[in-house]
């Protein structure tokens, strides 16, 4: 049943583009009733594999800024280790309740940057040159930092705020930056499993599977995408997220 259910999982996940991580954890803790740490390590694992290719395929379509990607990626690879110390360290009732409220507001800033873009541009101006030099190390380790941290303990990709920070404080193009936060996440979730595996929460037969079953089915559901309409999409993008963020608030 777990594996059938990571293959639909994929299958949705690829289908829609989003990450999932979040609802990854929601359906092993809600609905397989997996302790909470071993989720999150199980999530963070898994996302350090997909977001890899991800990432590989972006750099070759000259779809990453590399510099600004590993500055931030340096941050995050030791925010995401102390985050992930920090979580095995708070209780599973606290951790699933902030988890559930970090899926919430990814959900709401995915919701603003698609359905109200407009608006958001007028709230906060965008940065229109690309952010260098000793400025761009000053901001983007801490930055990387906090995004490490926040991925680290609730599992979360923080994709969502890597992209405004890279928009915004950054000066990264909207299609560069979703290129340039699958590199940042990539030693985010390696660094961030490595903190769950030092405390022996990774349980290998339940990350193979995961893994497997997400694999296959974001494979199949991806080639699905280009037949829905454009309004369904967007829809299940900020759908995903705040149905395992309501689930993981109530239901913990």
């Amino acid at each position: 049943m777990l594996f059938l259910s990571m293959l639909l999982m994929g299958g949705i996940i690829g289908f829609v583009g989003a990450g999932g991580s979040g609802v990854i954890i929601t359906l092993l803790v809600v609905g397989f009733g997996v302790p909470i740490h071993q989720a999150l390590a199980v999530a963070l694992g898994s996302m350090a594999f997909t977001t890899l290719s991800g990432a590989i395929s972006h750099y070759r379509e000259r779809e990453v800024v590399p510099l600004t990607g590993a500055v931030l990626g340096t941050g995050g690879l030791l925010g995401a280790l102390i985050g992930a110390v920090l979580s095995n360290h708070i209780e599973a009732p606290n951790l699933s309740l902030f988890t559930g409220v970090m899926l919430l507001s990814s959900a709401l800033l995915l919701y603003l940057r698609i359905y109200q873009a407009v608006w958001l541009g007028r709230q906060i101006p965008v940065r229109e040159e690309l952010l260098t030099g000793r400025r761009l190390y000053l901001c983007g380790l801490p930055v990387g930092f906090l995004c490490g941290v926040l991925s680290g303990a609730f599992g979360i990709g923080s994709a969502a705020y890597i992209q405004i920070a890279l928009m915004v404080i950054f000066g990264v193009p909207l299609l560069q930056a979703i290129g340039t936060t699958m590199m940042i996440i990539v030693p985010i979730s390696i660094s961030g499993g490595i903190g769950y595996i030092l405390y022996g929460q990774l349980e290998p037969w339940l990350f193979i599977q995961t893994l497997v079953a997400l694999s296959v089915g974001s494979f199949f559901g991806a080639k699905l995408t280009h037949l829905a309409p454009l309004p369904v999409l967007r829809f299940w993008i900020v759908a995903l997220p705040t149905i395992g963020g309501m689930i993981m608030v109530f239901f913990r």
